[in-house]
């Protein structure tokens, strides 16, 4: 019996509404194949269907390594942009989906493994974790999104300059350059990503799907374009009955204060 037969290449649980999906290929540092690409679409189609937050993880002793160059290597061209338009669908399936989703980063978290930690929409590496795009040396190019995604975050310069040198990333640099939001100490990612995902899963369904599809569009847009979209989303999401008891409960005190990090309530 093969490892595949004995093993999920992705593992999915369901937790007080939560997703979990786990990367399992850890004697491989979790590199991502087709098949894994098909069974992380599957996961990530039950997980829209029936929870309100996700967590993406990676087993063993790293996030992912990236693309399995075992299966690329002899790639035609139109075979490699077949591959490549299919990890952006699945990685799209993440951004733009009906559900938040919050990784957990830990050791590497290199090429293909950080375009797929870039379309999730929070990101927490424990003090473990690096990043780096050695596709240069590899004498390829980024193909799952990262010249759109993690080039949005860091901004063209820092990554051209990790593809040109080949250098890596600690997990504090990772923040500074906005590749994540959260470092902690090793081997507490995966507990925060989960603390994040249930405080996300906790606010109004329609709220989260106009933060996570609206924001980004805004973005794309010119300055008076964006205004006049957020005029309409913000109008839109008052009209539901969660929308205005939620507003209710704050204006009758029933609501958590927002938190004063300095201490207090706001």
């Amino acid at each position: 019996m093969t490892r595949a037969d004995q093993q999920p290449l992705v593992t999915y649980e369901l937790s007080e509404g939560i997703a979990l999906i786990g990367l399992n290929r850890p004697e491989k540092r979790n590199a991502v194949s087709d098949r894994v690409i098909d069974a992380l679409s599957a996961a990530i189609d039950r997980a829209d269907r029936e929870a309100k937050a996700g967590v993406l993880f990676g087993a063993g002793n790293h996030f992912c390594a990236g693309l399995d160059l075992a299966e690329h290597a002899e790639r035609t061209p139109i075979e490699g942009i077949r591959n490549s338009r299919g990890w952006h669908a699945v990685f799209a399936k993440i951004e733009f989906g009906m559900i938040p989703w919050v990784s957990a980063l830990h050791g590497a978290v290199v090429g293909g493994g950080l375009e797929l930690a870039a379309s999730t929409h929070i990101r927490v590496a424990d003090k473990s974790a690096f990043f780096a795009l050695p596709e240069g040396q590899r004498g390829i190019f980024v193909g799952g999104g990262g010249s759109v995604r993690i080039q949005r975050l860091m901004g063209t310069a820092r990554m051209m300059d990790l593809m040109l040198t080949g250098r890596s990333l600690n997990a504090e640099e990772g923040e500074r350059v906005n590749l994540v939001q959260y470092v902690v100490e090793t081997g507490e990612a995966r507990a925060k990503a989960v603390e994040l995902a249930k405080k996300a899963a906790s606010n109004a369904e329609l709220s989260n799907y106009a933060v996570i599809h609206a924001l980004p569009r805004i973005h794309d847009m010119a300055r008076e374009d964006g205004l006049f979209t957020e005029s309409f989303v913000a109008s839109f999401t008052t009209t539901t009955d969660e929308a205005k008891e939620r507003l209710r409960a704050f204006l009758e005190k029933r609501a958590a204060k927002v938190h004063n990090p300095n201490g207090g309530n706001a």
